[in-house]
């Protein structure tokens, strides 16, 4: 008798078993039809935020018999003032290092003495205001000025724009590929950010003879600063539904 009833469930269990799988795939729901793309877009924009290092060191007037110094503080006066008188704030320049080095004359005659140096990170919104404010200190109190970096007030607002460009030429490529077969574009289903790229060129000076190598004021010319656009581009990847 227990081996009947024993069989009875195992035939029953194959009989079953099979009829519950073939439910599940019919419920099944067929794979949406779509297409991926890649959209891309690019912006450049002028830098309006440069920031230059600007390096000013003590020295003698009179340097053969190390007498008269202009200490470093009466050259940061004249650059502060400088830059007050270009109508910059005075968030627009900070001191970015500080430090010093010897200068030897005559070994046996007279000791080494230590000339102190300070730098600066002046930010201005052309390039050609650096003339204006270095015209104002003394030239051999500036040791060197150069470019560190350049950027954009408004890089975020600009970041989104190329964004929203990128996506929109996704969609615009999508369109036209299932136009071409006959095909219209539904709903979007996915979007992903694929790379961002944003280049900040560094300014070329042309000239090698900058406020340093000027003798005095009247020697200094117009800014030759040059320099290439900021260029912003993101590649956006969009997938479609097609109806």
């Amino acid at each position: 008798m227990k081996k009947v009833i024993l069989l009875s469930a195992l035939l029953f269990g194959s009989v079953e078993f099979p009829s519950f799988s073939q439910t599940t795939t019919m419920q099944q729901t067929p794979p949406t039809r779509k297409i991926e793309v890649a959209g891309f877009a690019e912006m450049e924009v002028v830098p309006d935020e440069i920031y230059f290092n600007v390096s000013l060191r003590e020295y003698f007037n009179d340097e053969k018999n190390q007498k008269d110094k202009v200490v470093i503080s009466t050259l940061e006066k004249q650059l502060i003032k400088a830059v007050a008188d270009a109508g910059l704030p005075k968030e627009a320049l900070s001191v970015s290092g500080v430090g010093g080095y010897q200068n030897y004359v005559d070994k046996k005659k007279k000791p080494a003495t230590f000339l102190e140096a300070k730098q600066y990170e002046l930010k201005v919104s052309s390039a050609d205001k650096l003339d204006g404010i270095l015209s104002k200190v003394e030239s051999r109190g500036v040791q060197y000025a150069n470019v560190s970096r350049v950027d954009h007030s408004k890089r975020e607002e600009f970041k989104k724009q190329v964004k929203i460009d990128a996506l929109k030429a996704a969609k615009e490529k999508a369109s036209y590929l299932v136009a071409a077969v006959d095909q219209k574009l539904g709903q979007i289903l996915e979007i992903r950010e694929l790379d961002e790229n944003i280049q900040y060129p560094q300014p070329v000076f042309m000239k090698a003879a900058m406020r340093t190598m000027a003798e005095s004021a009247d020697a200094v010319q117009d800014s030759d600063v040059q320099y290439q656009k900021i260029k912003i581009n993101y590649r956006m990847q969009a997938a479609f539904e097609i109806k």
